[in-house]
């Protein structure tokens, strides 16, 4: 495996994601496992705006998908729960979408 970095400043996460068309989100876990704590995630590309179609009585409202959110709700959990995103150092003329998200 490509070495490692840990990010935890909150400019550095936006860049890292924005280079690779990265986009904040937020999977609400309390109907899934009654956990009231929210699950972050940076979805990429055509997998940020998958489908949304949820009508009908055959669907639950979010089947626990990631939503979209603004960086701002994104780092208020990231802070309140101590996280920090591991990226794969950069190397010269590639783009790793590699991350993990892991409590500090």
């Amino acid at each position: 495996m490509a070495e490692t970095r840990l990010l935890t400043d909150h400019q550095d996460i936006r860049d890292w994601a924005a280079g690779r068309s990265g986009y904040p989100a937020i999977r609400d876990t309390s109907e899934l496992i009654g956990n009231d704590v929210p699950v972050l995630s940076i979805q990429f590309g055509q997998h940020a705006y998958e489908d949304n179609d949820d009508q009908g009585a055959d669907r639950p409202g979010d089947l626990g998908r990631p939503r979209l959110v603004e960086w701002d709700e994104w780092f208020a959990v990231f802070d309140a729960e101590g996280l920090g995103l591991v990226v794969a150092e950069d190397v010269p003329g590639q783009r790793d979408d590699f991350h993990e998200i892991i409590r500090r």
